[in-house]
């Protein structure tokens, strides 16, 4: 294949793509500079959370999640979907569970301890042809779940589909905070709106206060935080995500998806 023939074909899988996102109403992507931070939690919470709201007419919001995480997804696991991604007319069709629309790459292998050894090119040639050939349909929000770090992966997303807004996910300790803040200013030079950054496990163990000193320290804002909390882990444990559950760290979170949601809106 010579380059002219490679470019018309990128050229088109991105007009696809194009197309594809034109029945989305609003994208959102979540970050974290490290892993182990919670941004999978995040990100499904909020989906659930977003599937829910009677904001939309009074009906349910029609949510998908992307787990854009193709050499560590986890989506699935957190989620406990066993299912594998079905074809029809050459399209991905989403698997449903608690309400949303769940497309991991997970859903693609014959084992979930499979590893992905691929290089960064390989990566991003994946996720484009999966936002190339999902049947995503007519949806109110897209959460994409990006894999942690600023790498190729992350690039192409931002590239591609442009998010309306970045969540940066990150645990108060120093270390998990700075890497929070290379991917906030990721986002700000791709001139892509940084939401504002969550703080989680937030308590005794691993201190508080650093998401919203990194929040100040770029200059966006902090959405709120979230303790270590036991009721988070149980439902972990039971595959279920927490907002599901009557506890005070689901009506803590509620509260940060309202800001998220006045933030994209306004």
């Amino acid at each position: 294949m010579d380059i002219g023939e490679l470019h018309r074909k990128m050229q088109k899988r991105r007009e696809i793509i194009k197309s594809n996102m034109k029945k989305i109403k609003y994208k959102i992507a979540v970050m974290s500079g490290k892993g182990g931070v919670g941004k999978t939690t995040v990100a499904i919470n909020l989906a659930i959370s977003l599937a829910k709201s009677k904001i939309n007419a009074g009906k349910d919001n029609k949510v998908a999640i992307l787990d854009a995480d193709i050499d560590c997804p986890n989506v699935n696991k957190f989620m406990g979907i066993e299912k594998k991604l079905s074809i029809k007319n050459e399209k991905i069709i989403p698997i449903e569970k608690y309400g949303i629309s769940v497309v991991s790459f997970a859903s693609l292998q014959e084992r979930e301890d499979q590893p992905i050894i691929w290089r960064g090119p390989m990566l991003s040639k994946a996720i484009m042809e999966l936002l190339e050939q999902v049947e995503w349909g007519e949806l109110d929000y897209l959460i994409i779940d990006l894999p942690p770090g600023t790498s190729d992966a992350s690039l192409t997303i931002m590239q591609e589909l442009v998010p309306d807004g970045i969540i940066i996910v990150t645990t108060p300790q120093d270390v998990a905070v700075v890497d929070a803040k290379k991917s906030a200013n990721m986002a700000k030079e791709l001139d892509i709106h940084v939401l504002g950054i969550i703080e989680n496990m937030s308590g005794e163990i691993f201190g508080s206060g650093g998401g919203e000193k990194a929040a100040t320290d770029v200059g966006i804002r902090f959405l709120g935080r979230l303790k270590l909390d036991a009721e988070i882990a149980r439902c972990a444990e039971k595959k279920k995500p927490f907002v599901l559950e009557q506890s005070k760290s689901a009506e803590e979170f509620k509260n940060i998806v309202n800001t998220i949601v006045k933030e994209v809106l306004k």
